[in-house]
């Protein structure tokens, strides 16, 4: 399963979306992390509700606590992550009007969310200081950017089972990040299919690795 990736010069868009602060944000004067999570596929649209049912928005809507800002924005229906540089937008908004720490924007996402992660990281390398794609990839049209990632720590999740989007492409990613010099985190779910989205819930330290990573 792929999903269409467009031309590098993107049009600049604002996506809606909705913002988690921790408890503590309000009694303290500190910059805290951002984590920007990436929705899949079926929560495309126009209604912000949607992207509830699963992931970083389904566990805080549970009144899960986080200790960094969460952004979860929504992809408009008939566009892939890729579409548009909604990222600028979204990065210059909450800086602006949020204590975020610049050196500390992390990125994750599953299925389409996956492989919008890489692509988020691909277009900002700048921006960026680690990423955490669950069974996503990179689409032939674009692997010839893979490299723009060597210098983006990544700990990456797919299921050897998984019948949506396979395995394949994690290990097509690792393969070409290999011959530029760089590596990744791989983990393999063994036996598991493409519903890995209860890693946000029962792996913290998937939390911990991303918060330990700071640009220079």
């Amino acid at each position: 399963m792929g999903f269409h990736l467009f031309a590098q010069t993107k049009l600049k868009v604002n996506y809606k979306h909705l913002l988690y602060l921790p408890k503590s944000y309000a009694n303290d004067s500190l910059k805290y992390p951002l984590i920007i999570y990436l929705h899949g596929g079926s929560q495309k649209g126009n209604d912000l509700s949607k992207l509830k049912s699963y992931g970083l928005p389904f566990l805080v809507d549970k009144g899960v606590d986080f200790d960094f800002v969460i952004a979860w924005p929504q992809c408009p229906e008939g566009k892939y992550w890729s579409t548009e540089n909604w990222l600028d937008s979204l990065y210059n908004d909450l800086l602006l009007n949020y204590r975020i720490d610049k050196n500390r924007v992390y990125v994750t996402g599953i299925s389409m969310g996956g492989y919008g992660t890489y692509i988020a990281a691909m277009d900002h390398p700048e921006k960026i200081a680690a990423i955490v794609p669950l069974c996503g990839g990179i689409n032939d049209n674009d692997s010839s950017r893979v490299c723009l990632l060597k210098s983006v720590p990544i700990w990456t999740f797919h299921g050897t089972i998984d019948d949506q989007i396979s395995i394949k492409e994690t290990e097509r990613i690792q393969s070409s990040l290999k011959k530029c010099g760089g590596e990744m985190i791989f983990t393999r779910l063994e036996g598991e299919g493409h519903g890995i989205q209860y890693l946000y819930e029962t792996n913290i330290e998937i939390y911990d690795w991303l918060l330990k990573h700071k640009r220079n």
